[in-house]
Order: C-alpha cells, then sequence, then structure tokens
C-alpha cells in the first residue's frame, strides 16, 4: 500500500515561487522512486520531474528545466518540488507520483496523490 499526500497548491504571481510537498508512507518513501505530473485545463497529464530514491538521479521536463527544483526530505518522509519564476502556463493540478524507477516514471506512475491545484497569473 501507497499513501501520498500532497500541500502547497495556491495562487501566485507570474515570476513567483511556490513549493510542493508530497508526503508518502515511509516504506514507500525509502523503496520507491519519486516526482510530479501536472494537467492543465483541457491538457493531458504531463510529465514534470523525478528523483530516485537515494536522490542520485533527477528528471526534469524541458519546460521546467531550470526553473523547479525537486529534492527529498528523507527524515519527513517528503519531496518537495521547489517552483521558481513561475509562468501562466505552468496553471495545473500538480500531482505527486511514485514508482520503482525514476528513469521509467517520466512515463508514467504506479501511483498518484490525489492533486494539489497551482494558479500563476499574469
Amino acid at each position: 500500500q501507497v499513501q501520498l499526500v500532497e500541500s502547497g497548491g495556491g495562487l501566485v504571481q507570474a515570476g513567483g515561487s511556490l513549493g510542493l510537498s508530497c508526503t508518502a508512507s515511509k516504506r514507500a518513501f525509502n523503496v520507491y522512486a519519486m516526482g510530479w505530473f501536472r494537467q492543465g485545463p483541457g491538457k493531458e497529464r504531463e510529465f514534470v520531474a523525478a528523483i530516485d530514491w537515494a536522490a542520485v538521479t533527477t528528471y526534469y521536463a524541458d519546460s521546467v528545466k531550470g526553473r523547479f527544483t525537486l529534492s527529498r526530505d528523507n527524515a519527513k518522509n517528503t519531496v518537495t518540488l521547489q517552483m521558481n519564476n513561475l509562468k501562466p502556463e505552468d496553471t495545473a493540478v500538480y500531482y505527486c507520483a511514485a514508482g520503482p524507477q525514476a528513469s521509467r516514471l517520466r512515463y508514467g506512475s504506479d501511483y498518484w496523490g490525489q492533486g494539489t491545484q497551482v494558479t500563476v497569473s499574469s
């Protein structure tokens, strides 16, 4: 059983920053790669970022490279997506994701959080 709980969504001005957190069950956090997807209005769900279990390798979608940073906090069983220089096109529901390999997680997830809304105003 894997449970993922997201927090940190909200409304932010373009150019601003926002941090999203996802807390996983302890066992799942220790053995699974973690990441984030997002789905904007009228759009298909797309990959955002992923990190392996040891935080050695990270992957980012081209659209967020240089602006978003994904990290793990083992003490809190939490991954954080720090989003900087946000753009209106970043507006979406963001979903925490988990899977056995970060490289595979880029293409889909075995487990999903409930989603948290991020809205970026112009």
